[in-house]
């Protein structure tokens, strides 16, 4: 059977390797899982009653609108439901921009390392990736701008950056729009944005109302503890919405999702203690860290990259067999980086143990 090249040549996305696989392939007890960004406490007490009550209304359909999830977001987004596209994850948001915008041979500008979907999502439509790489660990804007012509249909930015955890400064990105021709939309992937501290960065929904060009991606996978759900939504333009509106599959977010993630937005405390933790968790690991001789990139999310002077797939497999799953950073360029999740202060005291032995191990540690 045939297939375009551009299918054909695609690698499957990598996933973290799950706990259950770890304990039967490595024969290890009770390991831990840090390399996936989720949320160490699990989901809001609020979203796990929520579900027990929506269970025995499974047999009917879900909201096809998700009237009452789009309603709570407008109110907390300070923009209408016509505002807002919900996604199965905010990766079903990126689906539906390029299929509605991109065409064979039309260009989709990301940066490298950033999220690996982007390009993915970009080869399936036949689409050409114009990758620009980061400039001092963060997007480089000016280049960006630079590789825009009259077949650019999208540029894709993950403010804070996965897998880096910088942000855009506001004014750069504010000059950068500027830049750019009419008819172009930028993606922020605001994936991580609510461990973002302070207004140094743009914030998407405030270009709702005044940027139709400006689509921002928001997810309740990260902070708000619902990764396995698939739940996530857009804030743009009334008109952009509609667009995508058209592509989107009937009943795409579940009703679980729906009724987890709307009381998972009004868990308040739920969401200030996991943020609390890992700000006050990424303080503590850096210094720790440090002290190895690593070095860690100042993160506003809640991952760490770390530089470990060697080869990070060894160091990631001699972490498995210490029970603890990381992500060797090898497969976006950079061979001697790490990235973790923060997660729990003993999940972090125990991933700090391994990562001192580890090196012990390979003759780089201190």
């Amino acid at each position: 059977m045939e297939v375009p090249e551009y299918i054909s040549t695609l690698v499957p996305y990598p996933p973290g390797k799950p706990i259950e696989e770890l304990e039967r392939e490595y024969g290890v007890r009770n390991p831990i899982k840090l390399a996936s960004n989720e949320n160490p406490f699990g989901p809001s007490p609020r979203a796990q009653k929520a579900i027990q009550h929506v269970i025995s209304n499974l047999h009917r359909y879900p909201d096809g609108s998700g009237y009452y999830l789009k309603s709570a977001l407008a109110e907390k987004y300070q923009v209408t439901p016509g505002n807002i596209v919900l996604g199965n994850g905010s990766n079903e948001l990126i689906d539906f921009l390029v299929r509605v915008f991109v065409r064979e041979g039309d260009e989709v500008i990301s940066s490298h390392p950033s999220f690996l979907v982007y390009q993915k999502m970009v080869q399936i439509a036949g689409g050409k990736n114009v990758v620009i790489p980061l400039a001092g660990f963060t997007h480089d804007l000016s280049a960006i701008s630079n590789a825009v012509n009259e077949k650019t249909r999208l540029i894709f930015l993950d403010n804070p950056n996965n897998p880096t955890g910088t942000v855009i400064p506001r004014e750069e990105f504010e000059s950068f729009l500027d830049s750019l021709p009419q008819g172009l939309l930028v993606v922020l992937d605001e994936a991580y944005g609510e461990y973002v501290k302070g207004n140094h960065t743009p914030r998407g929904q405030e270009y709702v109302n005044r940027e139709e060009r400006v689509v921002t991606l928001r997810t309740f996978s990260k902070a708000y503890g619902l990764a396995g759900l698939r739940v996530g939504f857009g804030l743009m333009d009334e008109a952009i919405a509609g667009l995508l509106e058209r592509v989107r599959q009937p009943f795409n977010v579940n009703a679980v999702a729906q009724v987890a993630a709307l009381a998972a937005l009004d868990d308040v405390e739920h969401l200030d203690k996991t943020l609390e933790n890992t700000w006050n968790e990424a303080v503590r690991m850096k210094k720790e860290l440090e002290g190895m001789g690593c070095e860690v990139l100042p993160s506003h999310t809640n991952f760490m990259l770390i530089r470990i002077k060697m080869d990070a797939a060894e160091i990631y497999e001699k972490m498995l067999k210490k029970g603890v799953i990381i992500r060797a950073m090898n497969s976006y360029g950079l061979p001697d980086y790490i990235r973790i999740t923060i997660g729990l202060p003993g999940e972090n005291n125990r991933f700090l143990e391994a990562l001192k032995e580890a090196l012990k191990d390979t003759g780089t540690g201190v």
